[in-house]
């Protein structure tokens, strides 16, 4: 029986991986997130599955590996909650790379499209029977230019849909790919030409507030930035000024870099101690949604089964395990994987 230590948990989490558990399956659903303070509550268990806000730093994974965890399970598919390098040697860890893509990339586009054509505020002021379209005027996408950095799957759809509106596409990724049919360009002239700029790469060191005050002045002015990957790509007081200054005309959040003590919880009957976050909330041109760009039915299933396999992988014994990560992963000289092995 594989024993499983699942933090943070949803309703929602409960009913997708309670249809695709077997029987050599038992998980135990813990509410509270994965920290120091709670990791010893997974003394006893062979696997911890955790999501975005989990806390996998390197005293949270020694620890995991003193209480004789095994493997640690994401839930998701960025891992920059995770010291990889601590886990090396001790703790494997997988993740699940490609859960939605279209259910990312389709969000993203819903909050453009309500943004700019004003069907927040259309809601409310209908709601109170106020019909006027005073101060409702939009505008097209068709012809404008989008900027769309990251080109992975969720990045490529989102630049697929963009094209069914009749937008200009420009592409920034550190390793482009010319089979993609995209119109690669430098960073610089990618802030530069867009009309709107959408993220979807992963947060690292090199991309961390990639939107800031200095790139923020290469843009147009009423430029659109949105952000459906990780909170910690953009700069939310530079983009603050940049909305106070006039300079961004919209920003469209799925994603905070404070997010982790905030979203997936109620909050309505609080004082929102982030100052920057209710700022931006109060903006009458900025929507935010609380990391909820993955929620759908397709994509819950799809989290659950891979999951499931990436666990089944690892005590099955297979070689190599199912989306394994480690730090040594892309490196051809360190990488086991690459040579069809564990990590270690």
């Amino acid at each position: 029986m594989i024993k499983i230590a699942f933090f943070d948990t949803h309703s929602y989490d409960k009913d997708s991986f309670k249809k695709i558990a077997d029987e050599n399956i038992s998980i135990t659903f813990f509410e509270t997130r994965l920290s120091k303070q709670t990791v010893n509550l997974c003394k006893g268990y062979d696997v911890v599955c955790v999501f975005v806000n989990d806390d996998v730093s390197k005293e949270v994974a020694n620890q995991l590996y003193e209480n004789g965890v095994k493997l640690i399970a994401l839930r998701c598919a960025g891992y920059n909650n995770v010291d990889l390098t601590a886990c090396f040697g001790k703790i494997h860890v997988v993740h699940v790379p490609a859960y939605s893509p279209n259910a990312v990339a389709e969000h993203t586009m819903a909050l453009l499209l309500t943004s700019i054509r004003r069907i927040h505020k259309a809601y409310n002021r209908t709601r109170d029977y106020n019909f006027s379209l005073e101060g409702m005027t939009g505008f097209n996408l068709n012809g404008k230019t989008v900027g769309v950095i990251g080109t992975g799957r969720i990045g490529r759809i989102f630049a697929d849909i963009c094209k069914g509106f009749g937008m200009n596409v420009l592409a920034y990724d550190k390793f482009p790919n010319e089979s993609y049919g995209l119109n690669y360009v430098s960073i610089e002239t990618l802030f530069k030409e867009s009309d709107i700029i959408s993220l979807h790469c992963p947060l690292t060191d090199e991309t961390k507030h990639l939107i800031n005050s200095d790139s923020i002045k290469m843009m147009k002015k009423g430029v659109v930035i949105l952000n459906t990957s990780r909170g910690g790509l953009l700069d939310a007081e530079a983009l603050l000024e940049g909305i106070k200054e006039r300079k961004i005309g919209a920003s469209c959040l799925d994603v905070y870099e404070e997010e982790s003590d905030i979203f997936f919880s109620d909050k309505s009957g609080h004082i929102l101690n982030d100052e920057v976050l209710a700022r931006l909330i109060s903006m009458p041109n900025v929507i935010v949604t609380s990391h909820q760009a993955f929620l759908t039915t397709e994509a819950l299933d799809n989290i659950a089964e891979t999951t499931i396999e990436n666990i089944n992988s690892y005590f099955n014994n297979d070689e190599p395990v199912k989306n394994e990560l480690c730090y040594c992963c892309g490196n051809m000289d360190r990488c086991r994987k690459e040579r069809k092995a564990k990590c270690f």
